[in-house]
């Protein structure tokens, strides 16, 4: 009995340490889970301004709309754009990068105060070659300081594939704004918005996504323009 009472004690401090061991590999991981989850839920960059978060947190009381006026929006859409769906929840999306016409850096944050009709779009997608005379179209038509028609090229390399389509087609209204990284896409994707292309978003003038699709439209017609005119309304 006393040899067994002096073997349990000789073997106790080794589990006991086995233990802790555990514990402590245990405690790290759940420290360096939370640590990925922070990094993936904030903006990419090598550093993040206060601003750009303050932007984030205040993003979801930007974006709250009232259920009238998103049903309202979806009861616009209709015929040739039936499937431009109202957000369930409207979600911030003015940290949407790419480059303006003249080089510079932009972000749909830029646009403050404009509702924008968003299209991303490639030249090596057939559809949204044939829709963009229709979004130009659009542009020339309902252009204004309430509201514009930003199409953004994400094809990679440089700017002159998409720039001389654009001039074969004859596009005058739309400027061509890129992201050759197509990160634009990635961060809708993430978002659940955009499949593949083209994507299009309705966007308020607080930065808010309103309503999506994925796949064209003919965005010159009555019943674009209806949608557009409702948009505005809000």
């Amino acid at each position: 009995m006393t040899e067994d009472r002096e073997k349990a004690k000789s073997e106790h401090p080794k589990q006991s340490g086995n233990r802790r061991i555990v514990l402590l590999a245990a405690l790290a991981g759940v420290i360096a889970g939370i640590g990925a989850v922070y990094v993936m839920e904030r903006p990419s960059g090598n550093a993040v301004d206060s601003n750009v978060l303050a932007q984030v947190d205040a993003a979801p009381a930007q974006c709250a709309l009232k259920a009238e006026a998103l049903a309202a929006l979806d009861a616009a859409a209709t015929g040739d754009v039936a499937a431009m769906r109202a957000a369930e929840k409207p979600v911030s999306v003015s940290q949407i990068a790419f480059t303006g016409p003249d080089g510079k850096q932009m972000t749909l944050g830029d646009y403050k105060g404009k509702v924008l009709l968003v299209n991303l779009w490639a030249t090596w997608c057939a559809p949204c070659r044939e829709e963009m005379p229709e979004l130009d179209s659009l542009q020339a038509q309902k252009g204004g300081e309430d509201f514009e028609v930003v199409a953004i090229n994400i094809d990679t390399g440089s700017d002159e594939k998409p720039k001389n389509f654009l001039d074969e087609i004859g596009v005058k209204n739309l400027a061509l704004n890129r992201d050759a990284s197509m990160s634009s896409f990635n961060e809708l994707k993430r978002k659940n918005l955009a499949f593949g292309l083209p994507v299009t978003l309705l966007v308020d003038g607080n930065g808010c996504q309103i309503a999506s699709m994925n796949g064209p439209a003919p965005w010159d017609g009555p019943d674009a323009i209806r949608l557009i005119d409702a948009a505005r309304a809000l």
